[in-house]
């Protein structure tokens, strides 16, 4: 089962402490009251995956841990078997003992476009705000963040992370089951991220806020969402869809969303990259039982979703808390 009791014990002694104030009780309250029906069977999941000492660890370049020569080949299948078990693997890829976890998205893109933009992680405290299973938690504490903490409150994604952490055993990267709402206002984070998550939010200007107060003075915001072409005042709110998704509320311009930072009192406001999610970087594999971004494309236009919107650009946005 999951404890977070290791997780308080680290921040009972850094600057997250004042977070015990609230934590527990939300975490305890998450446990007894809104467990996934599935969850007793991820967990037993887990319980099962082999345990093997890691001959290295590499969280630079990309996230792997052990070699395949660290398991006989009827460890490996088993395995492959028990991590398929909690498919659909969204984020990656993951490289454990030889077998390569072929996530949906090649999330090792949109590092490889933020990662020279950002300011040196070495020694800060992360915060990663919708962190799916964690994969850019590893890459930041491989760029060298000292504590790493993400929040998502789909409970697949912990166990996905839970079972990579099996593996990597660091205790300086966490993730916990929560929404943003649900954060205090801690201010004491370096760098917050926040990556495909505004989109989601019915008030992106109250998200933004939210994430303001999670940061130090000073700290930096590293901020990824969809965005569609236009001035100042151009933000698409789509209708029931986009690209097949429900939860869609507003893609701003790339000029209203840094018009949105100004305001809610973010500085030194940039665009670093824009993207248009390409087909091999949104992908079905053998990691995932469902539809991908091929299916959210007008099948005779790329260049639009099945609903005629613009198809998905993303660009990333990087503030300074003022």
């Amino acid at each position: 089962m999951t404890n977070f009791c290791k997780f308080y014990q680290q921040i009972a002694t850094n600057r997250l402490s004042h977070w015990l104030n609230t934590l527990p009780a939300q975490l305890d309250a998450w446990h007894k009251n809104n467990l996934h029906g599935d969850y007793k069977h991820w967990q037993k999941t887990l319980d099962a995956l082999p345990k093997a000492q890691s001959s290295h660890v590499d969280l630079t370049n990309s996230v792997t841990v052990g070699n395949k020569e660290d398991f006989n080949d009827g460890e490996h299948k088993r395995l492959e078997s028990l991590l398929k078990k909690l498919k659909p693997w969204r984020k990656g890829p993951y490289h454990i003992h030889g077998l390569h976890i072929d996530t949906e998205w090649r999330s090792d893109f949109k590092w490889d476009r933020l990662a020279e933009h950002i300011s040196d992680l070495s020694n800060k405290y992360v915060l990663d705000i919708g962190c799916g299973s964690g994969y850019h938690l590893w890459r930041m504490r491989g760029a060298g963040a000292k504590f790493v903490v993400g929040i998502d409150p789909t409970q697949l994604f912990l166990m996905q992370f839970n079972a990579v952490q099996h593996f990597i055993q660091d205790k300086t990267v966490n993730l916990l089951p929560l929404g943003v709402e649900q954060l205090p206002e801690l201010a004491c984070f370096d760098t917050v991220f926040a990556m495909g998550v505004l989109y989601h939010r019915r008030s992106p200007i109250d998200f933004l806020y939210q994430l303001k107060s999670q940061l130090v003075k000073g700290g930096e915001l590293v901020l990824e969402t969809l965005i569609v072409d236009g001035d100042e005042n151009t933000v698409l709110v789509p209708g029931e869809r986009y690209a097949k998704m429900r939860n869609v509320w507003f893609l701003p311009s790339a000029k209203a969303m840094c018009a949105w930072l100004e305001r809610c009192g973010f500085s030194n406001i940039r665009v670093v990259n824009t993207d248009i999610t390409a087909l091999d970087e949104q992908r079905k594999t053998d990691w995932i039982d469902t539809e991908s971004l091929s299916d959210f494309l007008d099948p005779n236009d790329n260049s639009k979703t099945i609903e005629g919107y613009p198809a998905p650009q993303r660009a990333i946005f990087i503030a300074t808390k003022a």
